[in-house]
This record gives structure tokens, sequence and C-alpha cells, in this order.
């Protein structure tokens, strides 16, 4: 009997889970632990609007698994976050972190909330209430949250300033993803889309094509899919972008952009829209456009069994957490289509967010030249051992990633035992 296509994501992380599990022989008992969120925070949020109102706001904080370390993963702010869609996105920083082998577990956060309505003054009583909330349960040895969908390094910042108060003692490690001024790394901004890239061209170099000659699309403009677009010639070494998009929709054109003068376009504007010389194309169809490489960049669910016999790109690599379904996964792999799976190639962000936490440790910050190289030397080591373990193993990258991932997060519960 066929499967029905979910787009829950916690069904989604939960299927691909069980895949590697069966494949690993994983104890049942091991696998029902690595099933479970440890903890799942649901707060209610006061937040004194600027009428003089008093709205109340739902937030989360899931602590999936810290068999390996501390739990780390962002915050979003989106008016559809869902319980369910925490708790997976946890489970996925999990297998992220084993996958590039750092130090940490799995966390994530989330408000329901659209910050666009919100006041600079509202955002900050929000973001303030929210993070009096969760500091009973986080701190630099138990959870260090991050930025994520629509937060940003001021947000950080007030996060990390209020749980410095409530605590007594300035923390600068007890969050990632803040401005240099105030204990951020340098390279941070840039490293979601820099991983990506070297795990772009690995998996060229792993085909045997030539990175340098690649035809890039991107879905999705923000932080990691405009870097990416800048950062391409220089990790490539070459490449032309061919199609870019984002909410407000997407622009073609086969002979590439001029991606500084895109950038620059879409800061005055507020969209990649009406581009010179471009042709619209929806969010849809960009996704189905003649490339070599394309990188969802956007949100979950991008690329399902109604769409992945359609996919033309050589390689996929995901920016986005969760672009692509498990339905779609083994059509592009029948297909000859290379993923790089989100645990793996958008693990760029999570990496320069242990060096941040690392230097905060230490009061020692680090040169933008030693975190770049450090950053490199993990995500390519990360990119080949699940590259050999799909080649032997004979599957795609995706289940791989998870073999690797969750062997290792295995071995460490198998080590620690079960408490009382």
């Amino acid at each position: 009997m066929a499967t029905t296509e979910s787009s829950n994501p916690r069904e989604i992380a939960q299927r691909q889970l069980e895949k590697a599990a069966k494949i690993l022989n994983l104890e049942p008992s091991t696998l029902n632990v690595l099933s479970h969120p440890k903890l799942v925070l649901e707060v209610g949020l006061p937040v004194r609007m600027d009428d003089g109102s008093v709205k109340v706001f739902t937030g989360y904080r899931s602590q999936y698994n810290d068999a390996r370390g501390p739990y780390k993963g962002g915050i979003r702010y989106h008016p559809q976050v869902t319980r369910d869609e925490v708790i997976a996105l946890s489970a996925w920083m999990t297998w992220k972190c084993a996958v590039v082998d750092i130090p940490f577990g799995g966390g994530k956060g989330g408000i329901i909330v659209d910050p666009h309505k919100l006041s600079k003054g509202e955002l900050e009583r929000l973001t303030r209430r929210y993070a009096a909330a969760i500091t009973p349960i986080i701190g630099p040895a138990k959870d260090i949250p991050a930025p994520d969908v629509y937060t940003d390094g001021q947000i950080m910042s007030w996060i990390m300033d209020t749980y410095s108060m409530m605590t007594g003692a300035r923390t600068p490690h007890v969050i990632t993803g803040k401005p240099l001024e105030v204990g951020g790394s340098k390279g941070r901004d840039q490293a979601t889309a820099r991983g990506t890239l070297l795990t772009a061209r690995e998996a060229f170099r792993a085909k045997k094509l030539d990175p340098a000659r690649a035809t890039i699309a991107i879905q999705g403009f923000g932080n990691a899919g405009q870097n990416c677009a800048v950062l391409a010639k220089e990790i490539l070494g070459g490449g032309k972008v061919i199609a870019v998009s984002d909410s407000k929709g997407g622009i073609y054109n086969s002979e590439g952009f001029d991606v500084a003068k895109l950038v620059a376009h879409k800061a005055k504007t507020g969209s990649v829209t009406g581009f010179p010389g471009a042709k619209a194309i929806t969010n849809e169809e960009i996704l189905e456009v003649n490339c070599d490489l394309l990188i969802p960049a956007a949100l979950e669910n991008q690329i399902t069994a109604s769409n992945a016999a359609r996919i033309k790109a050589k390689i996929v690599c995901e920016a986005a957490n969760g672009p692509t379904t498990p339905e779609a996964d083994e059509i592009l792999y029948k297909n000859g289509v290379t993923v790089v799976p989100d645990i793996l190639a958008n693990a760029g962000g999570v990496t320069v967010s242990y060096f941040e936490w690392v230097q905060g440790f230490n009061w020692y910050p680090w040169s933008a030249e030693q975190v770049n190289e450090r950053l490199e030397e993990k995500m390519v080591r990360a990119f080949h051992d699940v590259w050999q373990i799909s080649q032997d193993k004979k599957v795609h990258m995706r289940t791989g990633a998870y073999c690797l991932a969750v062997s290792r997060v295995a071995k460490s519960l198998s080590i620690l035992g079960v408490w009382p």
C-alpha cells in the first residue's frame, strides 16, 4: 500500500530516523529514546503593546537530545510556528551537530508571531519576556540558542542581556549569532552559506564535475540564499547565478546575474522581483529551472512527490531545513540527482556558532581567516564521511548522513547509560 506523503515535519523527521535505524540495526530501546525529545517547554507570553493593551503570545523551546553535549539550536519568530515543527527542528539539530562532529545536542525554539507587525519596542518586550521564561532551562553548559527565521543579532543580544540580568553575570556564551560588539564571531553571518557552498563544491568534485562551470538557482534570498549568491564565485571558483527568488516571487536570466547589483536591488526595493533584464518566475518554477546546482534556501516541504520528477539540477544542496520530503528524496535518487541534505549542507551556521561559543568561554576572539579555515576543515571532512557511507551502503546522502549521525548519538547514549 502506498505511503501518503506527509508535510508534518515531526512525522518526516521520525521516518528519516527510523530508516537509518533499520540500516544500522539499532536496538529498539535506543530507537525509542531517540524518537522522543527530552523536554518541550510551552510558555504563554503576555506583552504590553504600544497602544496599552496586553496580548499573549505562545512560545516553545524543545530540547531533543544532549548525549553529545549541551542543546544547540535557533529561535524562530513566525506565524506558522507549531509544537511539532519545533520538535522536528530540534531533532534535525541533534543529527546536524553529530554529522559535523561538534559537541552539541539539538534544541530549537519559536514564537507564534509575525514580527513584521510589531514595533521595535514590542519586539524587544516580547523577546525579553520569552528569554525570561526560558532562562531556567538555558545556559552556556545547558542550552545555547541562536538566530533562525525572522530573528537576528539584535534579538540574540536582548536574550543574552535578559539572561545576564536574571543570573547576575555577563554571559555572552549563553547565545550565539550576536553582533561582534557584544561577543559575536567573525564569519558567523555568512557561515550557513559558506558551508552550503563548500559541500556543493565537494559534491561536484565527487561526481567528477567542474564546480567553476556551474549554473545556480537559489530559492529564497534571505541571509543564506543571498550569501550563497555572493560567495559562489569565491568558493566554487566560478559559476553563475541564473535564478533567484524570495517570498514575493522569482527572476531568471540564462546569462546570469550581476550579483552585486541584484543585492543592491533587493536592499532598495525589498525584493528580487522587478530586477532589470530578468524574466519573472514563481517560487515553484525556480525549483524546476534547468541548472547544475539548486539551492533551496526558503522553508520546509518545497520539493515533494508532485514536483521531484521535474527537478533538472544535477545537485540539490539544502541551505533550508527540511525542504525535501522523503518521497521526493527517493524520486531524486532514482533520477541520479545528488541531494546534499540539510543536516550536512547548512551545518556551517551551527559550526561557527560552536566556534563563537568557544570564543565566548575563552573571552578571546578569532580572526575571520581562522574561522573560515576551521569551518572548511569541518565541512569537507563531514561531506566525505557522509559520501563514503552513502556509497558503501548504496543509499542517498540523506540516509548516509542520518546513519553517521544516529550512530554517533547512539554510541554516546550507550556509554552514558540510562539514569537512574
